[in-house]
């Protein structure tokens, strides 16, 4: 399997995605197609003794900054090396893209060159996030802000087909992020998506407030971009506050400096359960090759992690399953939207 990584997407490229990329070689079997600058990747594989075996390099030495505009991908920044990766893909000179570039432009990128899956009204940017006991999807997490209801809708056929197929759950529960549980809570978006929800045939369990995302509300929750987004921002932001909470607490003082050694270990296992890392990045789901999204500040274990998802998304047929399903949704009820 050939993985084409942006070389030079994130904060703390190309070093660190060089590095996930040879664990990733000699973990998963993997071969690697870099895009970016020929000269300062293999200048920087030389000097950090990393090895460069199973791994090409397209030379694009254009750069996309993470603050330009999303359509700078298709005009001044067009060979830059995220829209290379992207080109490649669409050519068919990988099974895979993945980028820890700028979101937008990806997702722009994404819908303008690889595609979507026939049938998809909107990609969508699905990162899964740590819970009390395991992981769900959140879907969508940023690439649309207005949405409709049939939009949600295949947001929950995708992330259940993910889920099933890639993270192994079975018949995954979809709950529908609201201000209540209630049935009758929420916008008219809220509303006219219940209704198809109940309709979908897909395991879905009603309403999820937002305080019961953490705990076990739901395997793949459904929220337009605008709504995603905020609860993902401010999951992270909590979590990181948190921890940073407990670390001053602990090394207050002699007596809970004490106090932290005898829970260390146990720290230590809580932080990984509840680290970003562990999960590398998120697919931009619907499209019609397996792109994947991996952090911004991704350090070499993250993008390691982003790579075998990405195998493992591939491996799974994640989009012939997600093909199928919404053909099978559109044939059964029509097409309807709200």
């Amino acid at each position: 399997m050939k993985i084409i990584v942006d070389a030079f997407g994130g904060d703390n490229a190309p070093l660190e995605i060089l590095k996930g990329c040879q664990m990733a070689v000699e973990e998963y079997g993997v071969d690697i197609l870099l895009t970016g600058s020929e000269s300062i990747i293999r200048q920087t594989a030389q000097q950090q003794g990393i090895s460069l075996s199973h791994m090409e390099i397209f030379d694009a030495p254009d750069v996309i900054a993470t603050d330009a505009p999303p359509k700078s991908i298709m005009r001044e920044k067009k060979d830059c090396s995220l829209a290379a990766g992207l080109k490649l893909l669409a050519e068919g000179k990988g099974d895979a893209f993945i980028s820890a570039g700028n979101s937008g432009a990806l997702v722009f990128g994404t819908n303008m060159i690889v595609k979507r899956i026939p049938g998809i009204k909107r990609i969508a940017f699905a990162p899964v996030m740590p819970k009390r006991e395991g992981f769900f999807m959140l879907c969508d997490g940023g690439a649309n802000v207005e949405c409709r209801a049939d939009m949600l809708v295949q947001f929950g056929i995708m992330g259940s087909a993910y889920l099933e197929k890639v993270m192994g759950v079975k018949n995954p529960r979809v709950g529908l992020a609201n201000v209540g549980t209630e049935d009758h809570k929420g916008g008219t978006l809220q509303h006219e998506t219940f209704a198809l929800l109940q309709k979908s045939g897909l395991n879905f369990v009603g309403n999820v407030e937002a305080r019961d995302i953490p705990g076990d509300g739901a395997d793949v929750v459904v929220a337009d971009g605008f709504t995603g987004n905020v609860i993902l921002k401010l999951y992270e932001g909590v979590a990181m506050e948190l921890f940073g909470m407990i670390k001053e607490l602990f090394t207050k003082n002699l007596k809970t400096k004490l106090a932290a050694s005898l829970v260390l270990n146990d720290m230590r296992a809580l932080k990984k359960r509840v680290d970003y890392n562990e999960y590398g990045g998120a697919p931009i789901i619907g499209a019609a090759k397996p792109v994947f999204k991996a952090h911004g500040s991704a350090k070499a274990k993250t993008f390691k992690n982003a790579i075998r998802l990405t195998k493992a998304y591939v491996e799974g047929h994640v989009i012939e399953e997600i093909s199928e399903a919404i053909a099978a949704f559109e044939q059964e009820h029509g097409g309807e939207e709200a």
